[in-house]
């Protein structure tokens, strides 16, 4: 039961951090040049996608932590007993956290950058060139949310499966005590 509430609440965070990446995708922010009295500079738009960018961020994180702790990051605690979904869960482990580092970069780098764009720049004689983020960093980020999330749920599934029940003792258990 309490595994099944872990999994319900690491969706959510998901979907909400999915929900705000792709947001931000939609707002990033926009530039035009506008002419001062002897200067052009560059007219940035609201920065709301920064502060999107940043919330999807720490909605992943929290719900890669959820995840870590609730399975104690595969490396703490008691040995799984060996099997097919021990095998999987060292697999899915590693995927897993391949994929949240690409996401939570792809999510870092659009907040950052797009904070840096929405400066204004002047510049005397030549315009400025008002450089924007590029289209696809938080789309990106929102599809490797959706994979680290796929991969998270499989992975403490697997996680799970392999710490049920008790590994069998079929081999001899250590040194034996003969008749004193």
């Amino acid at each position: 039961m309490a595994s099944k509430l872990l999994l319900l609440v690491v969706f959510v965070f998901d979907l909400i951090a999915f929900g705000l990446a792709v947001a931000a995708e939609q707002r990033r922010s926009t530039a035009e040049i506008a002419d001062g009295p002897g200067y052009t500079y560059c007219k940035y738009d609201k920065d709301i996608s920064t502060g999107l960018g940043a919330g999807s961020f720490l909605f992943l994180l929290a719900s890669q932590i959820l995840i870590m702790v609730a399975s104690r990051c595969l490396c703490c605690g008691k040995a799984m007993r060996p099997s097919g979904a021990r095998a999987w869960a060292i697999v899915l482990f590693i995927t897993c956290w391949v994929f949240f580092f690409i996401a939570e970069v792809c999510l870092l780098a659009g907040s950052v950058r797009n904070a840096y764009h929405t400066k204004y720049r002047s510049s005397l004689g030549n315009p400025p060139s008002c450089q924007t983020l590029r289209k696809g960093v938080f789309g990106a980020g929102a599809a490797f949310i959706v994979l680290t999330g796929i991969i998270s749920e499989l992975y403490y599934v697997s996680f799970s499966r392999a710490n049920d029940g008790q590994a069998p003792y079929s081999r001899d258990t250590g040194v034996r005590m003969g008749n004193l």
